[in-house]
C-alpha cells in the first residue's frame, strides 16, 4: 500500500492529471470524461466529443496519454482508483489488463453494437471492450503480379493453394522481374514477425473467433502434434520461397521495401505497412490473403483490436457512455470521424465508409464478411516469443535446424515453458 500510494503521489505530481468522471458541471450539465491512449487521433477525438457533447447537452472531456505524456492509461488508472476518481470510458489494450481493472470494467454483452462486430473483447462468455478500432494481417499480394502469373487469390485458402502458387510464380521469377516469391523476415530482431505474427497461425487458425483451445493445450504443454506439423510445412515454404538475404538479415524497411518495388509477389506484414509501401511509390493494387498454415481451408485473416474502450462500472453517467459509443457505430458523424477524420478501420459492418489504403480496406472487408481469426499470441509472454521461439524460427531459417527438429524444438518449448 505505501508503494501504491508513493507511486500515485508520484505521478500525480508529474502529470497534474485529475479525474473527475462523471461530475454534474454548473448548470446541470453532466460530465464524460474519456481517457484514451492514441495521441496520433487526440485532435480528431476532442473535436468529435465536443460537437457530440453540443449536441447532446454534455461536457465531455477526452485525455490522452502517450506521445510526449510519459505516463500510460494503467498508470493513469491506477492514480483515478486511488483518488476515486476514475474517467467514465477508458482503453485497455488486452486479456492482462482487463483482469486487473475488471472489477470497475461494465457489462456490456447487451448492447446494439455488439451485434455489428466480430472483434469486441469478451471473457467468460461476456462482452466488455468496444474495439477502438481493427489492425490486420494475412499474407499481402501483389494483384498485378498474381494476375500475369495465372493465379487465382481465391485459391489461397491452405498449404496446397500456397505452395502452387508459388511454384509457379517461382517457375516465372526472370519474367515478372522478381527477386524473391514473399518478403518475409526472420532474423532475431524480426521475431515479431515470426514469433509474434506467424506463431499466431497456428494457435488460431481456421477455428472460431476467441477459441482458445489450442492456446490452453498449449499453456498447459499439451501439444497437437499434427497441427504443429503442417504448421512446420506452412513455415518451410514460407523460409523456402523468400529472398534469403531478406529472410537472414533484413530489416522491416527492407522487406516491405522488396514488396513495394515490386521484386515479391507476397509480404508477410499487416495493413500498417501501406503508408511505407506509398510512401515507395507503389501503386499496383493490393489485397490480402488467409495464411495457409493447414492442409483444410482457413478463409480468412488475423484481426484483431489494438485496443478497447471499458465503460467504467461505477461511473454516474453509464447511460450517456453507452449512447457516446453507439453513436460511434450508428451515426453518420460517428462513421465519418473513425474512417475519414482519424483514418482508422472501423471495426463495425454498420459502417459503410471504407479507409483510403488498400491493405486497410482488405482487412476492412474481411472483417465486414465476419472471416477473421484471433489474435492469440498475447497469451504468451513476450519474453517467450521472442527469447524462446525466435530463436528457434531464426535456426529453421537459417538451416542450422532441420524441419523435424524445428518441431520437435517447439515441442520441447511449450512443454517446458
Amino acid at each position: 500500500m505505501k508503494r501504491l500510494t508513493a507511486l500515485v503521489l508520484i505521478l500525480v505530481a508529474a502529470t497534474g492529471f485529475v479525474f473527475a468522471g462523471g461530475d454534474q458541471e454548473g448548470g446541470g450539465v453532466p460530465r464524460l470524461e474519456i481517457l484514451q491512449n492514441k495521441p496520433e487521433i487526440d485532435a480528431q477525438l476532442k473535436a468529435y466529443a465536443a460537437a457530440w457533447g453540443q449536441k447532446n447537452g454534455v461536457q465531455v472531456v477526452v485525455k490522452t496519454v502517450g506521445g510526449s505524456v510519459d505516463v500510460d492509461v494503467d498508470q493513469m488508472l491506477t492514480i483515478g482508483y486511488a483518488a476515486g476518481e476514475m474517467p467514465d470510458i477508458f482503453v485497455f489494450p488486452g486479456v492482462a489488463d482487463y483482469e486487473k481493472w475488471s472489477e470497475v470494467i461494465l457489462d456490456v454483452s447487451d448492447q446494439p453494437w455488439v451485434e455489428e462486430t466480430s472483434v469486441e473483447f469478451t471473457y467468460d462468455g461476456k462482452v466488455y471492450g468496444f474495439p477502438v478500432a481493427v489492425e490486420g494481417w494475412g499474407l499481402a499480394y501483389n494483384a498485378d503480379i498474381l494476375e500475369a502469373a495465372g493465379v487465382d487469390p481465391a485459391s489461397l485458402v491452405n498449404y496446397a493453394g500456397y505452395k502452387a502458387a508459388f511454384e509457379k510464380i517461382d517457375s516465372m521469377k526472370a519474367e515478372l522481374g522478381l527477386e524473391s516469391v514473399v518478403s518475409m523476415a526472420a532474423s532475431i530482431s524480426m521475431s515479431w514477425v515470426t514469433a509474434h505474427h506467424n506463431f499466431n497461425s497456428l494457435l488460431s487458425a481456421g477455428l472460431p473467433y476467441g477459441d482458445l483451445s489450442v492456446v490452453n493445450d498449449l499453456l498447459a504443454g499439451n501439444v497437437d502434434m499434427a497441427r504443429l506439423s503442417q504448421y512446420a510445412d506452412w513455415v518451410e515454404l514460407l523460409f523456402t520461397y523468400a529472398d534469403q538475404a531478406v529472410l537472414l538479415t533484413g530489416d522491416y524497411d527492407a522487406q516491405v521495401g522488396a514488396f513495394a518495388q515490386g521484386k515479391a509477389a507476397f509480404l508477410h506484414q499487416g495493413n500498417w505497412a501501406d503508408g511505407n509501401i506509398e510512401a515507395a511509390g507503389a501503386e499496383f493494387p493490393r489485397a490480402f490473403a488467409p495464411h495457409g498454415a493447414l492442409a483444410t481451408e482457413t478463409d480468412g485473416i488475423f484481426a484483431s483490436a489494438p485496443a478497447y474502450y471499458a465503460i467504467n462500472a461505477d461511473s454516474d453517467v453509464q447511460e450517456l457512455a453507452k449512447k457516446f459509443l453507439n453513436d460511434l457505430v450508428f451515426t453518420d458523424a460517428g462513421h465519418r470521424y473513425m474512417v475519414e477524420e482519424a483514418g482508422m478501420i472501423p471495426a463495425f459492418a454498420s459502417v459503410e465508409l471504407s479507409p483510403a489504403s488498400p491493405l486497410s480496406q482488405s482487412v476492412q472487408e474481411w472483417v465486414a464478411s465476419g472471416k477473421v481469426y484471433s489474435w492469440n499470441q498475447y497469451y504468451f509472454s513476450d519474453s517467450f516469443r521472442d527469447d524462446t521461439l525466435g530463436p528457434i524460427y531464426n535456426q529453421f531459417a537459417s538451416g542450422t535446424l532441420s524441419k523435424a527438429q524445428f518441431i520437435q524444438a517447439m515441442k520441447q518449448a511449450f512443454e517446458s515453458r
